[in-house]
């Protein structure tokens, strides 16, 4: 799915781009990636499991993207950097079609500039301009940034998987599921 680029202004009086990812963005993607699974416990993978996929990897991941009926991603350029990327994927069963999945990461330079809310405000247009009743996500015991804005957008919780994740460390985290009715 394909989003037409929108210029925004953040908080801090800069100007941001959402758009979708092209696959030139590749190997800035994945650094991105990388750089956010080090910043924070948050995400599903520590830096170092990406270590197996290339930017030419990511590039065709990305080229797909554009291609997909059910999967949208939007990216936010703060400059000429990717600042985070948010993604919206469809189910597309008969009986599921009514739902999506969200996903969202932002470096932590960008946080608090309104790029989350907005990237979210997003992901819901494209969603009621598709029909969907509900959107949903997941998330990590502790990341208390990541509650406030889902509940911000609306969301709330249904449900708890316990012990979903486990850090190198031993400590066990469960994963907390999040659902906004559209």
């Amino acid at each position: 799915m394909h989003l037409e680029e929108k210029k925004i202004l953040l908080k801090n009086g800069q100007e941001a781009v959402l758009r979708s990812p092209v696959a030139s963005d590749g190997a800035q993607m994945l650094d991105v990636l990388k750089r956010l699974s080090a910043e924070t416990e948050f995400i599903l993978r520590y830096p170092e499991e990406w270590a197996a996929m290339t930017a030419e990897q990511e590039a065709k991941y990305l080229e797909g993207l554009s291609r997909s009926q059910s999967e949208l991603m939007i990216v936010c350029t703060v400059g000429e950097e990717i600042a985070g990327s948010c993604q919206l994927s469809f189910f597309t069963g008969i009986k599921t079609r009514h739902r999506a999945v969200a996903a969202i990461g932002l470096l932590e330079k960008f946080w608090g500039l309104g790029i989350g809310t907005t990237m979210f405000a997003q992901m819901e247009q494209a969603a009621r301009e598709r029909g969907t009743l509900q959107i949903e996500l997941d998330y990590i015991e502790g990341n208390e940034r990541g509650r406030r804005l889902y509940e911000k957008m609306g969301f709330v919780p249904v449900a708890e998987r316990p012990d979903a994740v486990r850090l190198k460390d031993g400590t066990m985290r469960k994963e907390i599921s999040m659902i906004k009715r559209l």
